[in-house]
C-alpha cells in the first residue's frame, strides 16, 4: 500500500471510510486540519478511482473482512482510529469489532457520522429512493458503484455481539432524514465506554458544507489527547 511505512510516531492513525457511493477524496484537506493530533489514513472502497477494477463484495461482512486484513497487513490496527460517515460508520464500526476479536484491541476513539446503529440497517429500513433523496448533489441516480454500495447495506444483517469499550462520538445533521435523533442515541447500546452525540447544521452530506468545520473542530479535541506529530495520509485500498 503506497504511502504507510507502518510508522506513525507519537499520533494514532485516524483511519477514515466514506459513504455510499463516495470516494476517499471525501476526505481531501483533513490532514491539514488534523496536523499534529492524527494522520489522516483515507480508505478507498473497491470499484472506484484507481481502485475501479475491483470486483465488487457480496456483502458488506466479506468486505469488513478483507479491509480488516488490509489493516493488519499494513500495521494499521495499532493506535488507531475509525471515522465513518454513512455505510462508512457501518464499516468502521464492524472493523473495529474485527479487530478486537482478532486481538488488535478496539479503536481509540470511534467516531460515526451520519449513520443510525447498526441494527436499523437491513432491508426495508430505508428506501434507494429516499437514499437519493437525501443525497441530492452528492450523487449520481445511476452510479453503478451507489447501487452497489447500497445494496451491501441493504444486505447486511447485525449480529448481535458485546459492546465494544472505547469511546463513541455520534455526529448527525441536523436535518438528516437518514439518521434522526432516536436512531443516533442507539449507538449508546454499542458501547460500554462513553456516546457523546454532537448535532450540526445541515441534511445527510453535513460534512460537504459549513458542518465540516465543526466536526474537524471536534476530532482535533477529542484526538489531541493522544499527543501530536503526523505525516501525510495517502488513500488505502484493500
Amino acid at each position: 500500500m503506497p504511502g504507510f511505512s507502518g510508522e506513525t510516531g507519537a499520533v494514532p492513525r485516524l483511519v477514515c471510510l466514506h459513504h455510499a457511493g463516495g470516494t476517499a477524496s471525501t476526505y481531501q484537506g483533513w490532514q491539514r486540519h488534523l496536523a499534529g493530533v492524527a494522520q489522516v489514513v483515507p480508505v478507498l472502497l473497491p470499484g472506484r478511482d484507481r481502485h475501479v477494477r475491483a470486483r465488487p463484495h457480496a456483502g458488506l461482512e466479506p468486505l469488513a473482512d478483507e479491509l480488516a486484513e488490509t489493516l493488519i497487513a499494513h500495521g494499521l490496527a495499532d493506535r488507531y482510529a475509525f471515522f465513518g460517515h454513512s455505510m462508512g460508520a457501518l464499516l468502521a464500526y464492524e472493523l473495529s469489532c474485527r479487530l478486537r476479536d482478532r486481538g488488535h484491541g478496539e479503536p481509540l476513539h470511534l467516531f460515526v457520522s451520519g449513520s443510525r446503529a447498526p441494527h436499523l440497517y437491513g432491508p426495508a429500513q430505508v428506501s434507494d429512493a429516499e437514499v437519493l433523496s437525501a443525497a441530492g448533489q452528492h450523487a449520481v441516480p445511476e452510479s453503478a458503484v451507489l447501487r452497489a454500495d447500497l445494496a451491501l447495506c441493504d444486505s447486511y444483517a447485525w449480529t448481535p455481539r458485546r459492546p465494544l469499550r472505547c469511546p463513541v462520538t455520534a455526529f448527525r445533521g441536523s436535518d438528516d432524514p437518514l439518521a434522526n435523533a432516536v436512531e443516533v442515541e442507539a449507538w449508546r447500546s454499542y458501547t460500554q465506554g462513553s456516546l457523546v452525540v454532537r448535532q450540526v447544521a445541515g441534511g445527510h452530506f453535513f460534512l460537504a458544507g459549513a458542518g465540516r468545520s465543526r466536526v474537524l473542530n471536534a476530532l482535533r479535541a477529542e484526538l489531541a489527547v493522544f499527543r501530536s506529530a503526523s505525516d501525510k495520509g495517502e488513500p488505502l485500498c484493500p
